[in-house]
């Protein structure tokens, strides 16, 4: 074997996907919006279909879809022509993608296709093709050159695709106006789910389980109770409400200023400006604050079902959870 370089060899793959990538900015056009349109007006659900590689990206494509709002589902064309054709409605529409835009096995199922539903549309690379024919509404997109050296593997024509795929369902995405607690729904588990559906209540420290003092008691007194809770911040009272919180940070400015511990109330050295955030807020966003403010720990106020009550989150019950 000739000594390769394997690096050289990758970067000219980058750097062909990359510009078929960026090619693809001056071949969206008005039919992409007429396919946005017709897709949000659907009753259905959008089914994707194709062959070989093409399959594989309109497989990609219809979980990216499902995922973020507009309901979607694959289908093999070869499994379609012995009975899955059933699974598509007259409500649904479809989505075909074929490269060349002459794959046989499409090709035999498209007048039972029409008979199903009268939404078909098409993403190939030739508009004289004759899936492309087919389509209600027929997309043609091309890359340069392929970034297989013998130009027979689909590399630059299945990227671009995908890329196309991605921008369709981010397209659809901001018009429906689907949101974090829209993807939550479809994204119950594992660590993404996590961070989509934990709430601060489910983490905090709240009502009488929480370290609070009252604003009156010297600074020595309040120490015991942050020292007694082991979350390195105590939040300060009036008697009717939280009026500032005293963490370690604040202790380690009182011992530089030589403040005496005895004989200074805690109402004195408190930090009176906390930041807070409702118990029913996504743990994500304590965490987002948290990091935008350089500090460790928030003020948790009671929801709607618990408007009296407080408590305090940390960055550390956020590391436990999972959630950053």
């Amino acid at each position: 074997m000739e000594d390769k370089n394997f690096i050289k060899s990758a970067m000219k793959v980058i750097e062909v996907e990359g510009n078929a990538v960026l090619s693809l900015v001056n071949q969206i056009e008005s039919d992409f919006e007429n396919l946005c349109m017709e897709i949000i007006n659907t009753n259905g659900k959008l089914v994707l279909m194709g062959i070989g590689k093409s399959g594989h990206i309109a497989q990609k494509i219809s979980a990216t879809l499902s995922s973020t709002g507009t309901p979607s589902f694959f289908i093999h064309p070869t499994e379609a022509a012995h009975g899955d054709l059933g699974m598509i409605d007259k409500e649904d529409a479809v989505l075909i993608l074929s490269s060349s835009g002459e794959t046989k096995e499409i090709i035999d199922i498209l007048p039972a296709l029409k008979r199903s539903t009268s939404k078909i549309f098409t993403l190939t690379n030739n508009n004289q093709s004759t899936i492309s024919k087919a389509g209600k509404i027929s997309i043609v997109i091309n890359a340069a050159e392929e970034a297989c050296p013998l130009d027979l593997a689909p590399t630059s024509s299945t990227t671009i695709a995908l890329v196309f795929g991605d921008a369709l369902a981010i397209a659809l995405l901001e018009a429906k106006g689907f949101g974090k607690d829209d993807f939550a729904r479809s994204h119950p588990a594992g660590q993404l789910g996590k961070k989509l559906t934990t709430l601060v209540q489910d983490i905090a420290i709240m009502g009488s389980n929480a370290p609070k003092v009252l604003e009156t008691i010297s600074l020595k007194e309040a120490l015991m109770m942050v020292t007694e809770k082991k979350l390195g911040v105590t939040l300060i009272s009036n008697g009717k409400e939280v009026v500032g919180i005293f963490t370690d940070g604040d202790l380690r400015r009182c011992l530089n200023e030589g403040i005496d511990l005895d004989n200074t109330l805690i109402k004195d050295v408190m930090t009176a400006s906390f930041k807070s955030i409702q118990s029913d807020a996504l743990a994500m966003d304590a965490a987002e604050i948290m990091e935008n403010n350089k500090i460790f720990s928030l003020v948790v106020i009671g929801g709607s079902d618990q408007k009296n009550t407080a408590g305090v989150i940390t960055m550390h019950q956020l590391l436990e959870a999972g959630i950053i």
